[in-house]
């Protein structure tokens, strides 16, 4: 899935969530989503990488990547403008 909650409400987030967890558990599928939502990433994902530059920063569970001591990391998944990635200079 390629973003599957931008442009949505949190509601209608939580729907699709729900439907991702819905397909994984009744088809027994497999499934990868590309996004920068951390709360639909939290949910749907048994694992999340993150890819920074070309190159996966990390990998780990949810719980995993919530407790990582990266700068970068904590960055980016608690959405600070302040830290060592750059976007606009």
């Amino acid at each position: 899935y390629d973003e599957p909650t931008t442009g949505l409400d949190p509601i209608m987030a939580d729907i699709i969530n729900d439907l991702i967890l819905d397909m994984k558990k009744e088809l027994a599928i497999t499934s990868i989503a590309v996004t920068h939502d951390m709360v639909s990433a939290y949910k749907i994902a048994d694992r999340i990488a993150m890819l920074h530059d070309g190159v996966i920063r990390i990998v780990g569970t949810p719980d995993e990547i919530k407790t990582c001591d990266d700068p970068l990391v904590q960055q980016f998944i608690l959405g600070k403008g302040d830290g060592p990635i750059k976007s606009l200079e």
